[in-house]
């Protein structure tokens, strides 16, 4: 007979481990299953200064820290191994498929994360981490007195510009059509910061960026007006991308409830998907904020969870208590 695991995560990156490190910690026979190397997205981060209790470290840093603790108290991972498939079995176990392998658990934590959309122009790759940024949270600190591009039009777009604003000299943000599709409360906020006394904001509409260019750094964007087809080379010091996020959720389809943007549906406050016994955790659930410590807490509130639901299964059918805001499927 197969070994039953009591809880298997998919994904190593910082919801995974912090979920596998309280797991653990509690005695619960614990697998990841990494398709790459722990750590994700966040290993792109050469600089991190907003992780509660660490002053500074980079991305790599803190996930071999993270990883090394959960396997302290046991946690098994296993690298290379791109999950395919889950299927509910009949004793209300759940099989993982890997390949050619497959595991069983009592509960499943999913944390396979999400990539940030591409404008998918030359140069992008190539700085990335070296002034393309896709997160003006994580980032706009480091450029203080710089001037920056940031793309896109949603309400993240803006959130994110307007952020961008309290620390670069200069914002410059493009976006394809000759409006914003952000909340008018938001696009208000905008247009009133751009045309402020002194203000250090340029809005350009109908313009797309078709190349980030530079030696070693970035030193300007190529733009193109997409009414007149007019190209212009603008100076800068960084790109900020801000053109929506993908969930790294292909292979669950037909297993959980996704929404049509393909993040997993779920409670907000238990983190329960559809599927009883399967939880989720990280930037792939609805309405995460795509922060590494949030990211952190979701695997932490999941891995509690998996507790209450091996004492009481049938909790799982439980509504959410109104305080904890539920969002629902």
């Amino acid at each position: 007979m197969s070994e039953i695991y009591d809880c298997i995560i998919v994904g190593a990156g910082p919801a995974g481990l912090a979920a596998a490190l309280y797991t653990s910690r509690d005695r619960s026979k614990t697998l990841i299953l990494e398709k790459f190397m722990p750590g994700g997205q966040i290993n792109n981060t050469d600089r991190i200064e907003n992780y509660p209790g660490i002053e500074r470290i980079d991305g790599p840093g803190l996930i071999a820290q993270m990883q090394k603790q959960a396997e302290s108290f046991g946690a098994e991972i296993k690298n290379g191994c791109e999950v395919t498939s889950l299927e509910k079995q009949q004793d209300s176990k759940i099989a993982v498929y890997c390949d050619k392998d497959k595991f069983v658990a009592r509960v499943v934590i999913l944390a396979p994360g999400s990539d940030y959309r591409k404008l998918g122009v030359p140069g992008e790759d190539k700085f990335r981490g070296s002034g393309v940024s896709y997160c003006g949270t994580c980032d706009a600190p480091f450029f203080k007195g710089k001037h920056v591009v940031a793309v896109g039009g949603g309400n993240t777009a803006v959130e994110e510009t307007l952020h961008l604003t309290k620390f670069a000299e200069k914002v410059t943000v493009i976006h394809r059509r000759d409006e914003f599709r952000a909340s008018k409360i938001l696009v208000e906020e905008l247009l009133e910061k751009a045309g402020g006394p002194n203000s250090n904001l340029i809005i350009k509409y109908s313009t797309i960026a078709t190349a980030i260019e530079g030696d070693k750094k970035v030193e300007s964007v190529r733009f193109r007006n997409v009414k007149n087809e007019k190209q212009e080379d603008y100076p800068c010091d960084g790109v900020f991308i801000f053109v929506g996020m993908i969930p790294n959720t292909g292979f669950l389809k037909g297993f959980v409830e996704l929404t049509d943007k393909g993040f997993i549906k779920c409670d907000y406050g238990y983190l329960r998907t559809s599927v009883p016994g399967v939880f989720v955790a990280g930037d792939c659930r609805i309405g995460a904020a795509m922060q590494l410590a949030t990211a952190a807490g979701d695997g932490v509130v999941a891995a509690m969870m998996l507790k209450q639901y091996f004492r009481d299964p049938e909790w799982w059918n439980e509504p959410v208590s109104e305080l904890l805001q539920p969002g629902g499927w």
